[in-house]
């Protein structure tokens, strides 16, 4: 009896672990957001070429992840951050966790969260943590590559950095997801 389900119970096990579907994915991230603000100096004559919104931060990211089943992603994510009206550089360093709201196999309206270290490179501020949270939209594709539109608040704290600390934004990210 013995040598009847062992080979049976062999082959079911080879036959589930290739037939279904992969329930941890890997994946890779890349993000660009730019961050608009409204131009103080802007006024309705426009004699001296002032617009009414200008380019404040750009902020680059990169990040590795897993995706587990269809709801939950958990990622860690690098970037690179450059405020212009500070002329501020920083690394920041983080967690993410993603929640998909609304799934269908291809595409997900999503929500995030993310928490971490900014590291700055330059002595002027000292190093600080840094926070965000966002919602998006992952589009349908028929590839790997899986092009994502978020929207994020981000808020970092540095210590020395104006009256209370705290540096905060709000951007448009443009990217895409690689499984």
């Amino acid at each position: 009896m013995k040598r009847f389900f062992l080979p049976l119970f062999l082959l079911f096990t080879i036959y589930t672990s290739f037939g279904q579907e992969k329930k941890i994915k890997p994946f890779f991230e890349v993000t660009f957001m730019p961050t608009i603000a409204i131009n103080e100096d802007y006024t309705v004559d426009t004699d001296d070429d002032e617009t009414f919104l200008r380019l404040s931060a750009t902020f680059f990211r990169l990040g590795v992840g897993y995706q587990f089943g269809n709801r939950v992603l958990l990622s860690v994510n690098a970037g690179y951050d450059h405020h212009f009206p500070y002329a501020i550089n920083a690394i920041p360093t983080y967690v993410k966790l993603r929640y998909n709201l609304w799934t269908d196999f291809e595409q997900s309206w999503f929500f995030q969260f993310s928490r971490g270290k900014m590291w700055r490179p330059a002595d002027r501020f000292s190093d600080g943590d840094y926070y965000n949270v966002g919602m998006g939209y992952e589009l349908e594709s028929g590839s790997r590559w899986k092009p994502i539109i978020k929207f994020t608040y981000h808020r970092k704290n540095i210590n020395g950095f104006e009256d209370d600390g705290v540096l905060e934004s709000i951007s448009i990210g443009i990217g895409f997801r690689f499984f």
